[in-house]
Formats: C-alpha cells, structure tokens, sequence
C-alpha cells in the first residue's frame, strides 16, 4: 500500500494549498466520497472537528473565524452533505465574513446525467452558486489548488463572503502533477486622493460629527478608536460592529444603532461618517440613520454631508446615499485621512484645531465661534445615554441574564447567540464589549440554531477564552446534538438556555394580528439532564433564583472540562 506521503491526487493538492494558506482546523463529517480530502489532513497538522450535523459545521466555521480572525474551512460529502451545510454558508454570504467549503462532486462528465449514483445532485455548483459568493467546479487538481488560492486572496482583498469549491471525484482520487500555488494577496481598490482631501474638507468643518461603524470595519478597530479621539465624535455600531471600540469609552454609543435617540443623533449630525456598513433594517428595526425623510430619500433640507466607506462598491449607497464614497478598506481609508487631517501627529494639532485648506491657506473654521459652539462628544454620549430607558428595557429577561453572564464570566467573556429574544432584545444591547470579537451573532440572515455550534467554534479557536452561550428553548433545539461534540472535545462551554415555552415571539406576533395562538407552544426536554446525558453537567434555575445562582453557575461551568447545559425556567 502507499504511504499517504505518496499519493500525489486532489486530495492532497487541495489540503497542501490549505496548509499554505494558514489552515490548521477544518470543520465537516467524513463521507464515502470526501475521503481523499480526509486522508491528507494529519500529514499538514490539520485538525477535523467532527460536529453532528453539517450546519453545525458551518456555523462552528463562522464562530471560529469570529474569534481568531482566520476564514472557516468546511469539508463536506457529497449531496446532502453539501446541502445540510448551505443555511450556515448564506448566513456568512449575509453577515459578510469569510468562509470556504470544499465538496466532492459527480465524476466528469457524469453531470446532469441522473444515473442513480450515491448522492447524486443535478447541478451542486449551480445551485449553491446562487446563494454565495461564488461556486466552482474545478477540472483538474491544478486547478482545484488554484481555486484554494485565489479564495483566499479574495478573502483578504474583497468583501469577503462564502466560497464553495466542487471538486469531481475523478480529480479528488486521481494524479497531481502540479505545485502547491504561492500564497498570493488580492488587489484591495485603491484610494482615491481627492476623495480623501474631499472627506478631510468636510470634517473639519464639522461641529457635530457622528461615525458609524458596521462589520466592515472590524479590522479596523485601532483606526475607528483613533478617529473617533481625534474628532471628539461619539460612535455607534451595528450588532457586527459591536466591540470595535471599547463600549465603555466616554464616545461609545455601543451597538445600538436601533435606539431611537442614536437615529435621532445620526439625522443631527453635520457630518456622517458611515464604515463598512449596509446600514440594514436588521440592524435599524424600521427606523433610518442619517437625515432622511425615507430609506434612500435625503432631507436636503438638513445639510448634511455623508461619508461613506465600503470595500465593495454596491455598499456604498446602500439605504443612504453618500455625498462623498470611499471605496477602499476601512483601516486603509482612515490613516489616509488621519494623515490629512493630522490626528495622531506629536507636531499636529487635531482635527478641530489648526488645519489648511487644499491651497494652503487656514481654514475659516480653526477659531473662535466654531469651536466654543462645538458640544463635546462625550456630553453628547452622556446625554443620548440619559435617554435610552425609554428606547430598550434592561431589566428583562435577556438583559439581565447577560450581565450576569458576564459577572460570572469576566469582562473578557465571548458570547455566542442566536436568532432568539434573549439575544437581540438582550446580549446585543446588554453585553459590555471591550473586543470586536465577544459577540458572536447573525443579524442580517437571522438563523435558529447558530448559537451552540458558534460557541463551540469560538472554543476551537480559543481554549483559554471564556466562551458562554446564551439563547432559548427554541433555537437550541436546532442544533442541540453539538453539545455531544463539545463534549467529545472536552470544552467548558456554558450553554445557558432560557426556557420561556417555545416560540413566545411568534407567539406575540399571532396576538397582535388577532390570531388565536397554536403551533407556537411546544413540549421541551429537561435541558439540564440532556446536557448530563450527552456527557456534560446539567443545572436548573428558576428564574426567581437567577441573581444569585446564574454567576456562580457560570464560574463552576467555566472550571469544567465538559460542557454545562443551564436550563433557565422562565415563567413556570
């Protein structure tokens, strides 16, 4: 028999090039024909966590990248393999974050051909094509290898989003003649000079700039902290930008662009500077950021100026139009316009100080009137914050048991949610983040059952991190078989479930539209004895008890070297 260092087929060329890319951990099942994939992993050190569902894989994948800044890699078989994985993989097309997955397809020529073969798809590659960023099936190992390559690059270079590459059998199991491709780093667009001198103009004429920061900007959260400083400007965030400043910096609106009182600041402002963001309606609830009389219709009459900065151009008009469009990577456009604006500079003065015009001359702005007239960001802060009892309620359920999570947890605590009411009417606005990475979270596509594997990602990626998982009875009946692989891996992971009797928002949603309630109550397992029975350790809590029982909860289930299912019992 050959040694494994010898069979020179697909398999291998596409886990070398993984190798060459920085993989050391891919998420996926086994299956008759993902095998060459499988066999080449121990030789490149690449580790398989093995979940109990594909969608486990795929949100695992995402938690993962959230936490460690590397794209998820998903392995799936062929057919069902594939599909059982798309849901995670359109939820990373809708939050914009980097994901490849590798499948094996039908042998060449066999395509379309409805012969009967085991887990035969019509078209896979089409399919999923239209759902991701992109779908290829390649023709050869050199090729499958190359794809590897310029995922990546695109990765690094482009907005990023899931890639899906099919690799036929004949090629996973036959002959590589090629080389592994050198790592090669994709063309980033490039900066426009005259629109940040534009950009540069307009802010130091501001006297009540406002940012914005959305997932885009992420990477760019030594930037974001250093614009924000040198303007003396307050920034919010979206739900994926949450973290990208301290939330407990005097300027920090936290993640809370739904609050009526941070859309009311936003359609004040002079100058609006919005970093990679779409500005959704899953992040705004129906409202609008920025002076508009509509979703895409200015109020002209405002006078406000819009700076928009997105690496993908389609972005940058998205639900507001900009005056003034920098298409370019956040951290690249904001030391540009530092560097114009001379923050950051020992000799310079900031961004309110002395400053020149393109020809030289000072501008009209520097003293007297402009700047006394010019309320500080942090009085602003504090002055919205004053407002915001009316805007959210911190005293329900999703809220408190947030902090007390994070009391039981530490400051540092990464927390993982799902498409429930605890999570985006509680751990979104209630979570403190001093990181851009404590907040794991899928606003846009809104999935049930992403929350489990997600934290279970999140530990791969991070073993001495706190990881909690926060969400309710509904969603984690998604995906709560991964509490078998946490177990598996010997991961301390708290997966607090907050039991309120099944889908109590839809249930809402019935009443308003005088709909008597039904297929909304459902029956639930003891939660605490599942987690016992999948190898874990199990406690309920009333939720009477939960002030004094919940912290303590989390620190034990923190010390344990297997996960730790917490039934909360709400209302019964």
């Amino acid at each position: 028999m050959s040694t494994e260092q010898n069979v020179r087929n697909g398999g291998r060329a596409v886990v070398a090039t993984l190798a060459a890319h920085g993989v050391d951990t891919i998420f996926g099942i086994p299956g008759t024909h993902n095998l060459e994939f499988y066999r080449h992993l121990p030789e490149f050190g690449i580790r398989a966590v093995t979940p109990r569902h594909e969608q486990g894989a795929g949100y695992g994948a995402d938690g993962y990248f959230l936490v460690s800044g590397k794209p998820g890699v998903v392995i799936t078989t062929s057919g069902p393999g594939l599909t059982n994985v798309i849901t995670a993989a359109a939820t990373a097309y809708a939050e914009s974050r980097p994901m490849l997955i590798l499948s094996p397809g039908v042998p060449t020529g066999f395509e379309r051909a409805d012969v009967g073969m085991l887990h035969e798809t019509k078209d896979s590659s089409g399919a999923v094509g239209h759902l991701l960023v992109s779908s290829q099936r390649t023709r050869t190992a050199e090729g499958a290898a190359q794809a590897v390559a310029e995922a990546f690059a695109m990765f690094d270079s482009a907005r990023p989003g899931p890639v899906h590459i099919e690799v036929p059998l004949d090629v996973l199991e036959g002959a590589w003649n090629g080389s592994v491709p050198v790592p090669f780093a994709g063309r980033r667009p490039g900066l426009d000079d005259h629109v940040v001198s534009r950009a540069a103009e307009a802010i130091r004429a501001a006297k009540r700039p406002l940012i914005i920061a959305g997932g885009g900007a992420r990477g760019a959260h030594a930037e974001v902290a250093r614009l924000i400083e040198g303007l003396d400007a307050p920034l919010a965030t979206t739900a994926n930008g949450k973290g990208i400043v301290s939330e407990t910096h005097p300027l920090s609106l936290g993640s809370n662009v739904r609050f009526p009182s941070v859309q009311a600041e936003s359609a004040a402002a002079d100058v609006l500077i919005v970093l990679g963001s779409e500005l959704a309606d899953s992040d705004l609830w129906g409202g609008v950021i920025g002076a508009q009389t509509n979703i895409g219709v200015r109020d002209e009459s405002a006078g406000q100026t819009v700076i928009r900065c997105d690496i993908d151009p389609d972005q940058l008009n998205k639900n507001l139009p900009g005056d003034i469009l920098a298409c370019a990577d956040t951290g690249e456009f904001l030391t540009a316009l530092m560097s114009a604006l001379g923050i950051g500079n020992d000799s310079a003065a900031s961004a309110s100080a002395a400053s020149t015009n393109d020809d030289g001359t000072e501008s009209s702005e520097r003293h007297g009137s402009a700047a006394s007239a010019k309320e500080s960001g942090a009085d602003r802060v504090a002055r919205i914050r004053e407002t915001w009892a009316t805007d959210f309620d911190f005293e329900a359920i999703g809220a408190r048991v947030t902090r007390l999570v994070e009391e039981g947890a530490g400051s540092t605590v990464v927390i993982s949610g799902d498409s429930s009411q605890v999570t985006y009417d509680g751990t979104v606005h209630a979570l403190t983040a001093s990181t851009p990475d404590q907040l794991l979270y899928m606003p846009g596509f809104a999935t049930l059952g992403y929350g489990i594997p997600a934290a279970l990602g999140a530990k791969v990626a991070d073993p001495a991190r706190p990881v909690v998982c926060i969400l309710g009875d509904g969603a984690a009946m998604f995906s709560i078989q991964e509490l078998m692989t946490a177990a598996e891996l010997g991961l301390g992971i708290p997966f607090v479930i907050v039991d309120n009797g099944g889908y109590a928002e839809i249930e809402g949603q019935m009443v308003d539209r005088d709909i008597e309630p039904f297929a909304v109550r459902l029956a639930r397992p003891d939660f605490a004895k599942l987690g016992e029975s999948m190898g874990g350790a199990g406690v309920t809590i009333a939720e009477a008890d939960i002030d004094s029982a919940l912290p303590q909860a989390i620190a034990e289930a923190l010390d344990r070297t297997v996960p730790t299912a917490i039934h909360i019992t709400v209302g019964h």
